[in-house]
């Protein structure tokens, strides 16, 4: 191959690979490198990944890329991936992207999903994602990427021509205001309109085989306007504080906890309707067992709640699941309260 560039540090230009690759791959190397001596506020790379073995590596890394890791051509496809903490995979509802779901991909859930997430990229031909990315420094900071796939299917080899732009100001700008605008100031818990962006991730998740069905809970406090009435309403609210602590406290990895509005509360887990009742029973028997303290007086509090997996539904509607779990919070109420019901 003629022509190799000085810092090349790849495998398709010197390996045994058909002319059209080794010459679509130097072709993109050189406008990368000639790009790169701009010094743009732009990481630019070229990554090859051989579907053989499953091995993905890079044909050309910008030097602002290379700096930024602290590290080398030869390391970093490594340092990259285990600088990862956090990614987000936009997937979007319609050709006009009106519509786009943002799917959140812990640093533990990577390890597993690197080969779809792999496959999904060749399929669509393009990438967007955003990274949070450990710096040696400890500094956390977000990459944007954004990138375009060929196929080489002769050469079992995948092409991405892409760059990462730093959005740090812009992510952390975008969560402090869902911060502020998705936790409740009482509770400290995530407000009702997070509920319908955890129904759009469980169903996610289903519909890509990771989970097979999921549930919802409706929580209500018993008698709770007595409560008002007799102690006041600071002491109903230090009640709607301690309750949401203890759910927080009583909550497993896969389950999530919030406030509906006034004395209602919601939950959701991954698993069927037994599973969502088990949750539900944990709630219900510590509130019952646990004595609310204001202003040296002992006030005791239950708890009723409605639960409705998407095993009982025809199909994942989130207004559906939830009118089945009210309807049964409602029955729950109606057979007298302090229980959990999870079927008709």
């Amino acid at each position: 191959m003629k022509h190799l560039p000085a810092t090349y540090a790849g495998r398709i230009l010197t390996g045994a690979y058909s002319r059209a690759l080794q010459d679509r791959t130097l072709s993109a190397i050189q406008a990368s490198e000639a790009i790169d001596g701009y010094s743009f506020p732009m990481m630019h790379y070229i990554t090859a990944w051989n579907q053989e073995d499953n091995t993905i590596w890079y044909e050309f890394v910008g030097y602002q890329f290379i700096e930024l890791l602290d590290t080398t051509i030869e390391d970093i496809s490594k340092v990259f991936r285990d600088s990862i903490q956090d990614q987000r995979i936009f997937h979007y509802s319609d050709q006009a992207q009106s519509t786009v779901e943002e799917e959140v991909i812990t640093r533990n859930q990577l390890s597993t999903k690197r080969h779809s997430l792999r496959e999904n990229v060749q399929k669509k031909r393009e990438i967007e994602a955003v990274y949070q990315v450990a710096l040696p420094s400890g500094k956390k900071i977000w990459l944007k990427d954004r990138g375009k796939v060929e196929l080489f299917p002769s050469d079992n080899i995948t092409l991405t021509f892409g760059c990462l732009t730093d959005v740090t100001k812009e992510m952390e700008q975008k969560l402090f205001l869902e911060k502020i605008g998705y936790f409740d100031d009482l509770t400290d818990l995530p407000k009702r309109n997070i509920l319908k962006k955890l129904f759009e991730i469980r169903t996610g998740e289903k519909e890509r085989g990771y989970i097979k069905e999921f549930s919802i809970l409706m929580i209500d406090i018993d008698h709770f306007k007595s409560v008002n009435d007799t102690y006041g309403h600071q002491a109903g609210d230090s009640i709607l504080k301690e309750i949401a602590s203890l759910m927080i406290s009583l909550k497993r990895k896969e389950e999530n906890i919030g406030r509906y509005g006034g004395e209602e509360f919601y939950g959701i887990c991954r698993g069927d309707t037994q599973c969502g009742v088990k949750f539900a029973e944990r709630i219900r028997k510590n509130v019952e067992d646990r004595l609310f303290a204001y202003k040296n007086t002992d006030i005791r509090i239950t708890i009723s709640v409605g639960v409705a997996s998407t095993e009982d539904i025809s199909k994942s509607s989130m207004n559906d699941l939830l009118a089945l779990a009210d309807k049964r919070l409602y029955q729950a109420k109606h057979q007298g309260r302090n229980q959990v019901i999870g079927a008709p």
